[in-house]
């Protein structure tokens, strides 16, 4: 029997099958109770092309006013910062156009702010 993370595993590699065949940078997503977390990878799989979390510097000022539980960044505004800087870099990197790598995680809550402010940033998927 799978445990909650052996499920979420699985459906996150059925997931990377169908992005490698689509030979593009993806941007992937990880999250944990405290932190959200986001990385463009190339197409090859190889190399970190841009990387932005709520567990960085300039995130944490910017989450700063907020109460102390949201400043831990592990909230839907905390994941539409990361959104917006994770498609800023990946810009200045030169990726315009990515696939969505969820790594199992629900398209909901955190997930679903990160990608749509991703998105609004200007990044294609």
């Amino acid at each position: 029997m799978l445990n909650k993370k052996d499920q979420r595993v699985r459906r996150s590699r059925q997931t990377r099958v169908r992005i490698a065949v689509q030979r593009t940078a993806r941007l992937t997503v990880h999250r944990t109770n405290l932190h959200i977390y986001a990385n463009v990878i190339s197409d090859d799989g190889t190399r970190v092309l841009a990387s932005a979390s709520t567990a960085e510097a300039d995130v944490r000022k910017d989450l700063a006013g907020q109460s102390k539980v949201a400043g831990k960044g592990g909230n839907v505004a905390a994941a539409a910062i990361v959104g917006k800087r994770i498609a800023e870099k990946a810009k200045a990197a030169g990726v315009e156009r990515v696939a969505f790598d969820r790594a199992g995680f629900a398209y909901h809550g955190r997930v679903k702010a990160l990608a749509e402010a991703a998105r609004e940033a200007g990044l294609q998927f």
